[in-house]
């Protein structure tokens, strides 16, 4: 066990390395003077000049580079040109919005999938199975902003149910002025995240029940007079747990990158919204501290979502006591 997580920590520390170099790289390769973005072009030759001494662009590629790596291996991000602030608070404080969203997005495709997996595996060949592969194929066809720009026109400017944009802040006298609207402002965002989730959960829940009805402990089970709905519940879906909670985890990858796009859909002033900010203002301090920091993020979620597999079922992973 102990040689399976040392291989993870080290698989883990190269390939956010990786990450890093690819992220420098690419943005080093974005056209045009970031500086001179960021001035207009009527800035005078010294501010200039300045600046891009500033932002560190006088320098060799290498040298930025490892100038760079060296403080985000201790932990600085660097100080935002754009907001003249450290990039960790900039972050800190949209993570505020960004991770209630992604949980509450996890929180609603879980509780839509389970259930939809199990009926659709319990009515299999019959009408509720096709009903949720016609759901599942559906959620997996359209795109969260898509979804995302259905939802503002149905509950926002027709029904008036929820806001169409914009975030009140957690704070507030209480549930009724600060957690509620701020929750209220959240959940079309994360309807529009979790529905795509949803639908992928959902099959791969049917398919790890199917495979493991076919197991011949269920049968034995259906032999001794176990009811149907006993079999499912106590002996079929713990057992379909282990691939259902892979791709649990690999979703939550999924939810925290695609509220990238969602949070500009309804400009909430998450860690998408400040990305997409950084990008036009070319502030890359920014942008490449926020994009390794979700890189970590995947990174380190599959890593936990393998050894928690690892340590549920040590067969695959020929992991050992």
């Amino acid at each position: 066990m102990l040689a399976f997580l040392l291989r993870r920590l080290v698989s883990l520390i190269v390939t956010v390395w990786l990450a890093s170099i690819v992220v420098f790289a690419v943005l080093q390769l974005v056209p045009g003077d970031p500086a001179l973005l960021m001035l207009g072009v009527n800035a005078q030759p010294d501010t200039l000049a300045a600046l891009r001494s500033q932002m560190g662009l006088d320098q060799p590629i290498l040298t930025r580079y490892l100038q760079w790596a060296g403080a985000l291996a201790r932990g600085d991000l660097g100080v935002s040109l754009t907001y003249a602030r450290p990039v960790a608070e900039l972050v800190a404080e949209r993570l505020a919005v960004t991770l209630p969203l992604a949980l509450l997005s996890l929180v609603i495709s879980t509780v839509l999938a389970l259930p939809l997996g199990l009926l659709a595996a319990a009515r299999r060949g019959r009408g509720g199975d096709w009903a949720v592969l016609g759901f599942s194929q559906l959620g997996v066809s359209m795109p969260s902003f898509w979804i995302a720009i259905l939802l503002i026109l149905l509950f926002s400017l027709t029904l008036h149910w929820f806001p169409a944009g914009g975030f009140p802040g957690w704070t507030g006298p209480g549930w009724g002025g600060g957690i509620g609207p701020a929750l209220h402002a959240l959940l079309l965002p994360a309807l529009a995240l979790a529905l795509p989730e949803a639908a992928i959960l959902a099959r791969v829940t049917r398919t790890a029940v199917l495979d493991t009805l076919a197991e011949d402990h269920i049968r034995t089970a259906r032999a001794k007079g176990v009811s149907r709905t006993a079999v499912l519940l106590r002996h079929a879906l713990p057992n379909a747990l282990i691939p259902v909670a892979t791709v649990l985890g690999l979703q939550i990858s999924f939810l925290v990158a695609g509220a990238v796009v969602v949070e500009n859909v309804f400009t909430l002033p998450g860690l998408g919204r400040l990305l997409y900010q950084a990008i036009g203002q070319r502030d890359l301090i920014v942008v490449q501290g926020v994009v390794v920091l979700l890189a970590l993020f995947v990174v380190v979620v599959n890593a936990l979502v393998d050894i928690a597999c690892a340590l549920a079922d040590p067969r695959p992973k020929g992991v050992s006591s």
